[in-house]
């Protein structure tokens, strides 16, 4: 019995094919190519996307082993999304990607209609411009008609629509819309009427893994999927690699770091006061049932090397550039802080005006310092979130999971391991996600008995870790309590000048 994850992501889709103990049979992958419009706004198109996916998929599929596959889960990005038609599911808007700010004004109307603190009390969440609700305000505002008779769903809803036909999507999916009573785990629907959004906008939730329909005859034809497959939803990528890498439990962390990072943990139970919403934290429902989870994020950490990367030469420098640059600086602090703001900063406080910034250099810095600086600052940044974290739940988090395209950066890990004093645990999985998407899947369909038999099946796998060193961890500490953190309330400021002052 085979399963098959999806991954539809923003910078590249993936599909994996894996037994049912795990092991990685065949994965592809293809770059999803990212659009513009004549204002500068980014954007997907939906057809080429699902066209990118299913013949990612196809790569994946022989002849042989079509018979035996069992089910599809497919994941993504949580907040990036798009319109269809309540009735034919033809695309009424192109997809929306998490990081786009066109819907920054609408988010801050938002912020004026209601208290913050209070709908953070139902959401989880704290107000943004990614979340689906700001993106449906900013598509009425510039179509008054564009929401009638239209329903809003996620990547991975749309991709599972395709495959199916039927329109649904997750908790862990429909958590990040603040639209979404996520202790309740239904609809707001008190919010959305006085919001002026209809209630059947938004699709049926199901539960992580649930089969919400099979394979049709054209997405067979287009997929190479065996007509009839059962297909589920899921949920949140994040949430799938932690369930693969079997941090499904408080005590430990997953430290997902690709061009966006996020630092996140579970939860047992739920209460959201005013502690919760002082952390700066977001929160929402896990892919595993009655669990929660915790979540602080760098929207530049990956991100800010790739900027850097195209910054410091007249042709970006290479990855295996970079790793020389980077092994040619002695162990131990720079001295140099980096602010990884490019676009805002999350928790612990999430500031979507908040701008990059460099402090600390000399004439005698160079490109190999600058590097890793930007990693220094990043690993700054997820520590905050760890303290923010550590606070919330009276435990530290003394060992991280290390997942993502940055997890294979050794010289990344040691800096966090340094910063942090934990250990990075790099499991020896080629794409954490995708397995982890299967594997809810495989949950749904009963492959698995539960849960902690589709855990079981998987944890033991090889891995390394990486260790602080002692002397480091407490020079990095002593720069993070006694320059990072004190520098960071006048840069803040400094912003909100700016914001004022109309400086863009």
């Amino acid at each position: 019995m085979n399963l098959v994850g999806v991954d539809a992501g923003t910078t590249r889709c993936k599909a994996g094919l894996f037994a049912l103990e795990g092991s990685a049979m065949r994965i592809a992958t293809r770059p999803t190519r990212t659009r513009h419009t004549a204002r500068g706004d980014c954007y997907y198109d939906p057809q080429e996307l699902w066209e990118t996916i299913a013949a990612t998929i196809r790569e994946i599929v022989s002849a042989e082993e079509r018979r035996d596959i069992a089910v599809v889960g497919v994941a993504s990005m949580a907040e990036a999304g798009l319109l269809v038609d309540g009735r034919t599911g033809d695309p009424r808007s192109h997809v929306i990607p998490w990081f786009d700010t066109r819907s920054r004004p609408q988010s801050d109307h938002i912020s004026r209609l209601a208290d913050p603190a209070e709908r953070f009390r139902v959401t989880g969440l704290h107000p943004s411009y990614k979340y689906g609700l700001s993106k449906l305000l900013w598509l009425r505002e510039h179509d008054t008609h564009s929401l009638d008779d239209t329903v809003w769903l996620s990547v991975a809803d749309y991709i599972a629509f395709r495959l199916t036909r039927v329109m649904a999507t997750d908790p862990s999916l429909a958590a990040r819309t603040y639209a979404y009573r996520i202790v309740d785990r239904v609809w707001d629907e008190a919010w959305l009427q006085h919001l002026g959004i209809a209630y059947g906008t938004f699709p049926e939730v199901t539960d992580a893994g649930t089969p919400i329909g099979t394979v049709t005859t054209e997405a067979a034809i287009l997929s190479g999927l065996p007509e009839g497959t059962p297909v589920s939803i899921a949920g949140h990528d994040h949430l799938c690699a932690a369930a693969a890498t079997g941090v499904t439990r408080p005590g430990r962390a997953v430290d997902s770091i690709g061009t966006a990072e996020s630092l996140l943990g579970v939860l047992d139970h739920l209460e959201l006061g005013d502690r919760e919403y002082r952390s700066g934290l977001s929160y929402g429902p896990h892919v595993f049932r009655n669990r929660y989870f915790w979540l602080g994020g760098l929207s530049a950490a990956g991100g800010s090397v790739e900027w850097l990367r195209s910054q410091i030469s007249a042709s970006p420098v290479s990855y295996e550039q970079v790793t020389a640059l980077l092994e040619q600086k002695p162990p131990g602090p720079t001295g140099i802080f980096y602010y990884p703001y490019l676009s805002g900063s999350g928790a612990p406080n999430p500031d979507s005006n908040a701008r990059a910034a460099f402090i600390g250099l000399q004439g005698s810095h160079d490109k190999g310092d600058l590097l890793k600086s930007v990693l220094e600052g990043t690993a700054y940044q997820a520590e905050s979130i760890r303290r923010a974290a550590q606070y919330l739940t009276g435990g530290a988090s003394e060992e991280i999971v290390a997942v993502g395209g940055g997890a294979r950066n050794r010289s990344w890990l040691q800096i966090k391991a340094d910063v942090s004093g934990c250990r990075y645990e790099v499991p020896a999985l080629p794409e954490a996600t995708l397995l982890g998407a299967a594997m809810m899947a495989g949950i749904g369909c009963g492959a698995y008995a539960g849960e902690e038999e589709a855990v079981a099946s998987i944890r033991n796998r090889e891995s390394y870790t990486v260790a602080p060193d002692r002397e480091r961890h407490h020079a990095y500490r002593d720069l993070y309590e006694r320059g990072y953190l004190p520098l960071e309330e006048p840069l803040r400021n400094h912003y909100k000048t700016l914001s004022a002052g109309g400086i863009a």
